[in-house]
């Protein structure tokens, strides 16, 4: 018995050496009658009233510590039986013991409550001389020790840890990790910098993980949960790893990453470019090439000597030369700059009138910039080489850019920004510097809606879900405030703008578009806000009729001039050109119509983009992911002589002073 005992000790010590200490799944009965059953007959005789080696101390032992097992490099279990000396009928007993050990899976790590297992030898006097029992017997190292308080929770703890170790591993395929690490390097998913060397560590686990046989993966996964990082073994239960599952189900990449984006940061709502990964990047290059398209990627302002005459509405006699050769004299206009003070006397037509009837009789025509025009600031581009294939809808290699690199209006600047545009009822902010501006709504129940409560939902249905400019991060911020139905509550509804934080003197003030089951009215602000400072700007009156508008915002403080473009508002401009938007020209209606008055001097201050993809052929819609961060990356640089001024979309109701001259000279209010 003692050279069975010092074998089962020795082995102890070298499970010890391999690592991690585990139970395997198997009773503790089972255990103990296996072992009295092994003994071959005649080996375990009676001792007084029970077997020779039924004796309590063993009986507790194999109660135990029968069940331990290592894991060894090939992730095979080693049991404390599997001891190599030869020890007659012992070796019988533990070969017994280890095939009933190694038939069952790990249970969780060993933990003992005592310094030891059972008592190592007993004395006793029998017939005046001594005798010695010696015992199954091991001391527990302190790794293995656990106070009774502590050892259900560490137990638990690493049971979790292990299932969702082994879940992330089964469950979460080594494409999604592959995605995820392309849109992090790609700097296409918020706040993935954070995740980059957890995933990396990960996939490589993963990676282990597949290579091994199928009935060694629990062995893998227990061996490796408590070595590596806890946030790599819980990847499943962590952000990053929800994104990995929803990919592995068969999410579609864009929700997969909104979804992400909700769990890390509820209040953001932009992304540093649009998610696409390299296959998908390789796969829109290799349609491009089969199109004969590369070329046509490359993109600059487009200037007058780019337009055919025939693409054009009216041109300024002294501009008309670079369109046809033609020579003619310059028009020195003889009417006044200044706005006429009653401007509700001013003749008002609409923009197909104006066309039809105005234009083909004018010499020249000027335009009046508002300061809440800014936003209308459009820019024509074109492509470098002019003989590349067409990339678009139409049946041209031209595109535009409204004022802070969007399709059009502050409507789609609000949903570049990931805010609701298509709603009953939407108010919307735009300025132009870095003050932290911020659009508060009181409600009909006096319940403020505000960045305080962005995200929330009000009892009257709305909600502020674009809050932008808190560290003054950008020159082109906007907020937004909706109602997806019209409001719950009767009584007055009382929009305003305040100035949180005034940072800068730059291009003051503010435009407002408020939306009203699909009727925009527009107001500006062109004064200083000082530091706190709140404007109001209108009230919207919820009664029995509906919705009515009541503007509170004085028309006097449109007044203040800024620069914009290299021109300054609140003053007229002459209109080099006047064009529909090119998905208009040679006949084509495709998308929305836009109306360009390209200014004399307007310069756009930066970089124009050079395409969007609701541009894009239809061939090029399956790689829209890719085409969006190759759009926002080719972009056109400023140059002097570019086409560039104010936009109007056939969408947005909008309004423009007009002075014409020609036979008769005329101010004109012209609708759009």
């Amino acid at each position: 018995m003692e050279n069975f005992k010092n074998a089962v000790a020795k082995q102890f010590e070298a499970l010890k050496a391999m690592g991690q200490i585990y139970r395997t799944d198997v009773s503790k009965d089972l255990l103990w009658e296996t072992y009295l059953a092994s003994f071959p007959e005649g080996t375990n005789p009676m001792f007084r009233k029970r077997a020779e080696f039924d004796c309590s101390s063993c009986h507790s032992f194999v109660k135990a510590a029968g069940a331990l097992v290592a894991i060894n490099e090939n992730l095979e279990l080693v049991s404390i039986w599997d001891f190599p000396e030869d020890l007659g009928y012992y070796s019988v007993v533990s070969a017994e013991l280890s095939k009933l050990v190694k038939s069952k899976p790990i249970s969780n790590i060993f933990l003992h409550t005592e310094r030891t297992v059972s008592r190592e030898r007993d004395f006793e006097i029998i017939i005046g001389k001594e005798k010695i029992w010696n015992h199954l017997y091991i001391q527990i190292p302190d790794a293995n020790y656990c106070a009774s308080y502590e050892i259900g929770t560490r137990l638990s703890d690493t049971q979790a840890l292990h299932d969702v170790f082994i879940r992330s591993c089964r469950e979460i395929t080594k494409e999604s990790v592959e995605i995820a690490l392309d849109l992090i390097s790609q700097n296409s998913l918020y706040r993935g910098e954070e995740s980059k060397p957890v995933l990396e560590a990960f996939l490589a686990a993963k990676l282990s993980f597949g290579q091994v046989p199928e009935d060694r993966q629990d062995n893998y996964a227990w061996s490796n949960a408590l070595k590596i990082h806890p946030t790599v073994a819980k990847m499943r239960n962590t952000a990053i790893g929800t994104f990995l599952v929803n990919l592995s189900e068969g999410m579609g990449l864009e929700q997969a990453v909104k979804a992400f984006e909700t769990i890390m940061s509820p209040t953001n709502y932009q992304r540093p470019v649009a998610p696409a990964t390299k296959s998908m990047i390789e796969s829109a290059r290799d349609k491009i090439e089969e199109l004969g398209l590369t070329s046509a990627l490359e993109r600059r302002c487009a200037t007058l000597a780019d337009i055919s005459i025939n693409d054009l509405l009216f041109a300024d006699r002294s501009v008309k030369s670079m369109l046809s050769g033609n020579v003619f004299d310059a028009l020195i206009s003889s009417a006044s700059d200044k706005l006429p003070k009653n401007l509700d006397k001013i003749e008002e037509i609409s923009i197909d009138t104006f066309l039809a009837n105005v234009v083909p009789n004018a010499s020249s025509i000027e335009v009046f910039f508002e300061s809440k025009l800014i936003p209308n600031l459009v820019t024509l581009v074109a492509p470098v080489n002019a003989s590349a294939g067409n990339l678009f809808k139409w049946n041209n290699g031209f595109s535009w850019a409204y004022n802070g690199s969007v399709a059009d209006s502050i409507k789609e600047r609000v949903k570049q920004a990931g805010g609701v545009v298509d709603a009953a009822v939407c108010c919307r902010l735009a300025w132009h510097n870095t003050d932290d501006l911020d659009l508060h709504m009181i409600e009909a129940d006096n319940f403020e809606i505000y960045y305080g409560n962005k995200g929330r939902i009000s009892n009257c249905g709305g909600m502020l879900d674009v809050d932008m400019n808190v560290s003054g991060e950008t020159t082109t911020p906007v907020e937004n405030i909706f109602y997806s139905k019209p409001m719950s509550k009767f009584g007055a509804y009382k929009l305003f703008v305040n100035n949180y934080r005034y940072r800068s003197s730059q291009n003051p003030g503010f435009e407002v578009e408020i939306d009203i089951l699909g009727k925009t009215s527009f107001f500006s602000y062109s004064k200083v806000v000082r530091n706190k400072e709140s404007i109001p700007v209108a009230n919207l009156i919820v009664d029995e009729s509906g919705i009515r508008l009541e503007p509170v915002l004085p028309a006097s403080t449109s007044s203040a001039s800024r620069t914009a473009w290299g021109i300054s508002t609140e003053s007229f401009h002459k209109v080099n050109a006047l064009m529909l938007s090119p998905n208009f020209w040679e006949g084509s209606g495709v998308g929305n119509k836009h109306y360009f008055f390209m200014l004399d001097g307007c310069l756009n201050d930066d970089a124009a983009r050079g395409f969007f993809n609701e541009f894009l052929k239809e061939e090029l819609t399956p790689h829209r992911k890719v085409f969006e961060a190759v759009g926002s990356n080719m972009l056109a640089p400023s140059i002097p002589g570019q086409l560039s001024g104010l936009g109007f979309s056939s969408t947005q109701r909008a309004q423009i002073l007009c002075k014409v001259s020609g036979k008769f000279n005329r101010l004109l209010k012209v609708s759009f």
